[in-house]
């Protein structure tokens, strides 16, 4: 027998759970399904995010950027800590732990917004007069189907690691970024393809604690979705490091070794290269998941890479279906599939969800961490934008100096005639906390010249924002 619903909500991840909890608090009744399961066969809600995403990375990054301070920088401060080891069982341990807690977490917001959870993978039956069925193919073996319906259906079903055409990921010598996230010993040699975010943030993992890394990345320029001069500064830091990063390389051949595997490539100056390493972890993006929720039965629109197709409001072409995150075009961010979800279930309710592209803030949490919001100077200058730049180095701030991390800088772009801020790009520590800032200030057309009167905490790292704003007016106070 079918249940009915006013919303169906099919995945869990950021988008799904909190569009699923924001139509709970409208006075909907929500159903939620989601298929990610635990090691115990148990639900796993919270999608790739996570499971084996942004939760588990930036839980190794704390654990491999705490043994390279012991190894390398306690003996500044005065501590002697003698021979510092890792037990790579227990760091993945505790990232376990973490993941836990946050898919219990979710759990319990389902509970407490009064959501219906349905643990297996949902797909489209047909629609009728009392709007869509949908199908829940339980995970469990022998477990009952369950049938349920509503008139409103959000699908946020996320997405997965792409492949490199002909090799699979075996997640065992080829890994996608669920494998980088579960090695059960620090590899020797490790190679990546692929140096955007998860290239950068598992290749760092495992560069401090001891692995040997390169980075192939097809592309001639470092970051080239970065502000230049920022990118620049960081490709400097991860030199420095010894993260070795090839650019510009045409990846070739690449054979299964009795331990590893052998990468056969061009680089940029039209060589040949062999590498050869423990392990190969590939990062050359996602793709939408929508194998498998029968798009067809109900005559759901796709792209041609697989994405449903929605309107600047994350409406299909399906009266009641929407769709948020990763699934439908735009940035591939839990965050913003975040915003997509409230703003989708407030739609529904009749209200005016809002969602601003313009002020959606990027991070890579390396060390430096990079952050950015708005437009960076290539695009200005592409654009023919006039402009004003202003930058400060953290190596002036006095909370830098104090932290021991000097990395880095803040830079901020705004209108050459208005003021208004049009960009804000950070390198260095916390960047992924000193963006809020930026955010709010862009969403609410600041000007440089705001930042720069508002009194700012000392000692702070976001003294550096205030000095960028200042330095707009080339009246830096510190540099």
């Amino acid at each position: 027998m079918s249940q009915t619903f006013d919303v169906i909500v099919i995945g869990a991840g950021p988008g799904g759970y909190v569009a699923a909890i924001r139509a709970a608090q409208l006075g909907f009744k929500v159903a939620c399904i989601d298929e990610w399961s635990n090691a115990d066969g148990g639900p796993a809600p919270g999608g790739t995010c996570t499971n084996v995403g942004c939760i588990p990375s930036k839980a190794l990054l704390q654990s491999s950027e705490h043994f390279e301070h012991a190894r390398l920088h306690f003996g500044e401060h005065g501590i002697s800590t003698g021979a510092v080891k890792i037990d790579v069982g227990q760091m993945l341990g505790r990232k376990n732990t973490v993941v836990k807690q946050n898919n219990d977490g979710i759990l319990y917001l389902f509970k407490k917004n009064k959501v219906a959870f349905f643990h297996g993978r949902a797909s489209f039956v047909q629609a009728d007069a009392a709007g869509y069925q949908i199908a829940v193919a339980a995970p469990a073996a022998g477990a009952e189907p369950q049938t349920l319906s509503a008139k409103q259906v959000i699908v946020a079903t996320g997405s997965s690691a792409r492949e490199l055409p002909g090799v699979p990921f075996d997640e065992v010598n080829v890994l996608s970024n669920d494998g980088g996230l579960r090695l059960g010993a620090v590899p020797k040699r490790l190679a990546v393809i692929g140096s955007g975010v998860i290239g950068l943030e598992l290749g760092s993992v495992w560069r401090r604690l001891g692995a040997d890394v390169t980075v192939l990345e097809g592309l001639p320029t470092f970051l080239g979705a970065v502000d230049e001069q920022i990118a620049r500064e960081a490709k400097k830091a991860f030199d420095k490091q010894g993260l070795k990063i090839e650019l510009g390389v045409q990846v070739g051949e690449i054979k299964a070794l009795k331990k590893g595997v052998s990468i056969a490539y061009t680089n940029a100056k039209g060589e040949p290269q062999t590498l050869e390493a423990d392990k190969l972890i590939v990062s050359i993006g996602r793709a939408p998941n929508t194998q498998g929720l029968n798009a067809q039965a109900v005559g759901l629109q796709l792209d041609e890479r697989g994405a449903i197709v929605v309107d600047a409001d994350c409406r299909t072409n399906l009266p009641g279906v929407w769709a948020v995150g990763d699934v439908v075009r735009g940035p591939m961010l839990a965050h913003k599939a975040e915003e997509e979800g409230v703003a989708v279930a407030e739609r529904i309710a009749g209200q005016h969800g809002h969602v601003n592209f313009d002020t959606i803030p990027w991070v890579i949490y390396t060390s430096p961490e990079i952050a950015w919001v708005g437009r960076t100077e290539q695009q200005l200058k592409a654009d023919g934008v006039a402009y004003k730049a202003g930058t400060f180095p953290f190596l002036a701030n006095g909370r830098a100096r104090a932290l021991g991390d000097t990395t880095g800088m803040v830079k901020m772009l705004a209108d050459a005639a208005t003021d208004q801020i049009l960009g804000v790009h950070i390198v260095g520590p916390m960047a992924s906390e000193l963006i809020a800032e930026a955010v709010l200030a862009l969403e609410f057309k600041a000007s440089a010249e705001d930042i720069a009167r508002i009194c700012h905490a000392h000692p702070s790292l976001s003294e550096a924002t205030k000095e960028a704003a200042l330095a707009v007016d080339k009246r830096a106070l510190n540099f």
